[in-house]
């Protein structure tokens, strides 16, 4: 039993070592995997757990942003396992954000879609940001506003223009995620949007889009002409 889990430690080991030798790109996505879940539980084998994670989502990106519902229904994987995963995911997002924050300008929904992917794309659960710029459209502030159920979210722009004026802001981009992975506008979005407009425009702040979030795609309204 002590040579089985002396063996496990070695060959943590040596994954760690390779890592630090050459790179993550010398590793398989199944040994990536196993590190992250071994972070929470580093003494615990976690090599064949992290094949079947591979083989049942297909990526690393799959299983990353997977539901931790999803990865607790494997046997072997507990809430300690999936510190690692949750700690990628963050890392993830922590980064796109900063980089995001830095941007002199912000030309298109291209400019804002790494990030948006990576702190909702995943998500099962309509979240609505809104994206506060100044006059040379940097970005100010970037507020998760309002969180609904699977398929709808409530949104108050009464909310969204407080905050504009709190962060002086003279545009907003508005931005919300469909857990579906589809798309495309509803007609709810489609109203939204024009009501945001309509005020945006009595108070003299521009909207500059609506962007809506999949797992892996994005819908601009401004790119399809309808702002």
């Amino acid at each position: 039993m002590r040579k089985e889990k002396n063996k496990g430690v070695g060959h943590r080991k040596r994954l760690r070592g390779k890592l630090i030798r050459a790179g993550i790109e010398s590793l398989n996505d199944y040994e990536i995997i196993e590190l992250l879940l071994t972070l929470g539980t580093p003494r615990k084998d976690c090599k064949d757990i992290a094949k079947e994670l591979i083989n049942e989502f297909e990526n690393i990106h799959n299983i990353i942003y997977a539901e931790d519902e999803e990865l607790l229904k494997f046997k072997g994987i507990g809430e300690h396992n999936i510190f690692g995963i949750k700690l990628a995911r963050g890392i993830i997002e922590t980064f796109h954000k900063s980089k995001l924050m830095k941007k002199n300008r912000i030309r298109s929904a291209k400019d804002l879609v790494d990030y948006l992917y990576s702190s909702m794309g995943y998500l099962d659960r309509e979240v609505f940001k809104t994206v506060f710029l100044n006059v040379k459209n940097e970005i100010l502030k970037i507020d998760d506003l309002f969180v609904g159920t699977v398929n709808e979210s409530p949104v108050y722009p009464r909310e969204i223009m407080r905050k504009a004026f709190l962060y002086n802001a003279t545009s907003i981009i508005i931005v919300h995620n469909h857990p579906s992975g589809d798309v495309s506008p509803s007609k709810g979005d489609i109203l939204v949007t024009e009501k945001i407009k309509d005020i945006c425009n009595t108070m003299d702040i521009s909207l500059l889009d609506h962007i809506i979030i999949g797992k892996d795609k994005y819908y601009s309204f401004a790119e399809e002409g309808i702002i």
